[in-house]
C-alpha cells in the first residue's frame, strides 16, 4: 500500500515543476516544504528562452509573458570605461526571448498552474528521514502541528536546496569549494535613465588584489526596478557556512540596508542615482558543487540539491527547473508501467553531465567575466540561453544511428528539437508553428513526406510505433512541398514554408521523434515500421 506515486520535497521553482508535469503526465504525487509560507525573495530573476519553452509545453507561457519583462542585453564598465553593449539577440527560429522575473513570482505562478491539476504546496511539513526498499520509500515528516506523519511513496524526488535533506539521507558525495567572498542582494528601485531592459554591470579592480568592486543590476517587473547584487559590506559579513559546512544560500548575518547599497551607487554608478524602495535584501554566499549521483535506488535529486555554483549567466534555476522536467516524464511512464526501471538511469547519464557543464562555466566566467571566447557571440548566446544542451551519449540513442549523417544534419539525435513556422493544416486559416504539435505528455513522431512516399508508409509507421510505444504516441504527417499524399488516420500538416525541411534537414520519407521534454529520441531514414519500433522500444521496453 502506498500514499502517493511520489513525494516531492522542497517547493521552489524545481519542485513546482517536478509536482507539476508529474501530475500532467498522469502520476500522482504530494509536494511538501518546510516553510510555513512562500518567501518573498528575488533571489532568482534571469529566466533563459529553453525554460520559456519548457513553460510553453507546460501551459504556463502566457502567464509568464504576461508577468516578466524582457532582458534586452547588458550595459558594462570596466574601471571607468564603458565597453560595448551586448544585445542579447537571438535568431528569429528561439520563439521566445531572455527575459527576468523575480522568483517569488515564478513560484506563484508554478504553484498556481499546480493547483488546476488539483495538488496543493503543503506547507510547514519537513522531511524528517526516509528509508527505502525494494518497492518504495517510507519517509517521515513533521507536521505543522509539530507531529510525525509516515508517507509511503514509490519514488521521493529531493528538490529541497543546496542544504537538501534528501541528498544528506543517501549519504550522496557533493564535492566542490566555496568562494571567499560574501555578496549582498537587494530588490530596489534605482532612479538613473539607463535604458529598460538592460542589466547594468559595473567593475573596478583593486590595484592591491582585492576582490574587485562590482555592481550587478538586473532589471525587475516595474518602474526602474532592479535585483541590485554587490560585494557585501564587512559589517555584515558572517563568518559561519551552514551547518552542514556548505556555504552557500542566504546568509543569516545582517541585512543590507538601503545605506548599504546607496553606497556602492555613489562609488561605481556611471552616473548619479539614488537607491530606493528595498522591498527585500540579504547577504548571499556561494559555493560550487555536484553530487557524485543524481539517484540511489527510488530516491533522485534535482536543482540546488545536486548542482551549485556562482549566477552567472543566470543558469542555476533555468538548470534545476529542466533537470525536474527531464524526470517527471520518466517517472511517470515507469509509475504506468510503459518503461522499465532502467529508463530513471538515463535521468543521471543525461543530467549529471549538464550539471557538471554548467558548474564549470559559471565559475570560469566568475573569475573571467563573460565572453565569445572562439566560438563566437551567436554561439555564446545559444548556450547562455540553454539551447545548446543536449544528450548524444544518453542510454536512450542508438549510437549507430545517432551516427547517421553527423556531419551534415542540422539536428542529430540528443539534440533539442527546434521549432519552426508556417506549417498548414486543412481546418485552420492560419499557419501554425511545430511546437504547437509537441505540448502532448507524448512522444511525437513526424512522419515528413515528400510526393516520392509510398501511399501505405504512413499508416503502417503508426501503427507500429503505436504497439511499440503502448499507445503513448502522436503521430504527425509533415508534408513537402509539392506532396499530395493522403494518410488516413494519421493527422497531417504541410510545410508551408519549407522551414520544417530546412531546420531538421529532412529527406522523404524520414520519421523523426521527438520525446516528451522536446528533445530528439532518433530519426529513421528511410523511414519504416520495423525501425520505428526498435527506436520507441528504446525508451518503453526499459533496455
Amino acid at each position: 500500500m502506498v500514499d502517493t506515486d511520489v513525494l516531492v520535497v522542497g517547493a521552489g521553482p524545481v519542485g513546482l515543476t517536478a509536482a507539476a508535469e508529474l501530475r500532467r503526465h498522469g502520476a500522482e504525487c504530494r509536494i511538501v516544504d518546510r516553510l510555513a509560507s512562500p518567501q518573498r525573495y528575488a533571489k532568482a530573476v534571469g529566466v533563459q528562452p529553453r525554460t520559456m519553452e519548457v513553460w510553453d509545453t507546460m501551459g504556463l507561457a502566457r502567464q509568464v509573458l504576461a508577468a516578466a519583462v524582457p532582458m534586452h542585453g547588458q550595459l558594462s564598465w570596466v574601471d571607468g570605461e564603458e565597453k560595448p553593449r551586448i544585445e542579447l539577440a537571438l535568431p528569429t527560429d528561439v520563439p521566445y526571448a531572455f527575459a527576468a522575473l523575480p522568483q517569488y513570482a515564478t513560484e506563484e505562478l508554478l504553484a498556481g498552474h499546480l493547483e488546476t491539476f488539483g495538488t496543493r504546496v503543503e506547507r510547514g511539513c519537513e522531511l524528517l528521514s526516509f528509508e527505502q526498499d525494494p518497492d518504495g520509500v517510507e519517509a517521515v515528516l513533521r507536521t505543522p502541528g509539530g507531529g510525525a506523519e509516515r508517507v509511503r511513496c514509490r519514488y521521493l524526488v529531493g528538490c529541497d536546496g543546496a542544504h537538501s535533506a534528501v541528498r544528506k539521507g543517501l549519504g550522496l558525495d557533493f564535492g566542490g569549494g566555496a568562494f571567499t567572498e560574501s555578496y549582498m542582494l537587494g530588490d530596489v528601485e534605482i532612479d538613473w535613465d539607463m535604458p529598460a531592459g538592460y542589466g547594468v554591470r559595473v567593475v573596478r579592480h583593486r590595484p592591491d588584489g582585492a576582490p574587485d568592486d562590482v555592481l550587478v543590476a538586473i532589471p525587475l517587473p516595474g518602474h526602474n526596478r532592479y535585483r541590485m547584487s554587490t560585494v557585501a559590506a564587512p559589517e555584515l559579513v558572517s563568518d559561519a557556512a551552514g551547518r552542514d559546512g556548505i556555504a552557500h544560500g542566504l546568509d543569516a548575518g545582517g541585512l543590507p540596508g538601503v545605506e548599504h547599497l546607496q553606497a556602492v551607487v555613489d562609488r561605481l554608478s556611471p552616473q548619479p542615482a539614488t537607491v530606493s524602495a528595498l522591498r527585500w535584501s540579504s547577504v548571499f554566499r556561494i559555493s560550487h558543487r555536484l553530487a557524485d549521483r543524481y539517484r540511489q535506488g527510488r530516491v533522485f535529486i534535482a536543482g540546488d540539491a545536486a548542482h551549485i555554483h556562482p549566477p552567472t549567466g543566470a543558469q542555476g534555476m533555468n538548470t534545476g527547473i529542466q533537470d525536474a522536467y527531464n524526470l517527471a516524464w520518466k517517472l511517470a511512464l515507469v509509475l504506468r508501467g510503459a518503461a522499465g526501471d532502467a529508463l530513471l538511469d538515463s535521468y543521471g547519464a543525461e543530467r549529471r553531465p549538464v550539471g557538471e557543464e554548467v558548474v564549470g562555466r559559471t565559475v570560469r566566467h566568475a573569475r573571467t567575466g563573460i565572453g565569445p571566447g572562439g566560438d563566437g557571440m551567436a554561439t555564446l548566446l545559444r548556450r547562455e540561453a540553454q539551447l545548446l544542451v543536449g544528450y548524444p551519449d544518453s542510454p536512450l540513442i542508438d549510437p549507430a544511428a545517432a551516427a547517421d549523417g553527423a556531419a551534415v544534419l542540422p539536428v542529430r539525435p540528443g539534440e533539442r528539437a527546434p521549432d519552426c513556422r508556417g506549417l498548414v493544416q486543412p481546418l485552420a486559416t492560419f499557419p501554425q508553428r511545430l511546437f504547437d504539435l509537441l505540448r502532448s505528455p507524448h512522444h511525437t513522431l513526424l512522419l515528413y513526406l515528400g510526393p516520392d512516399a509510398p501511399a501505405d508508409l504512413p499508416g503502417a509507421c503508426a501503427e507500429a510505433g503505436r504497439e511499440a510505444a503502448r499507445g503513448e504516441l502522436d503521430v504527425y504527417a509533415v508534408l513537402a512541398p509539392g506532396s499530395t499524399a493522403d494518410t488516413p488516420g494519421v493527422p497531417a500538416v504541410r510545410d508551408g514554408l519549407d522551414e520544417f525541411r530546412a531546420a531538421y534537414g529532412a529527406r522523404s520519407p524520414e520519421a523523426v521523434l521527438v520525446r516528451p521534454d522536446g528533445y530528439l529520441a532518433g530519426r529513421v531514414h528511410p523511414a519504416d515500421p520495423a525501425g520505428i519500433a526498435a527506436l520507441l522500444r528504446r525508451t518503453f521496453s526499459g533496455d
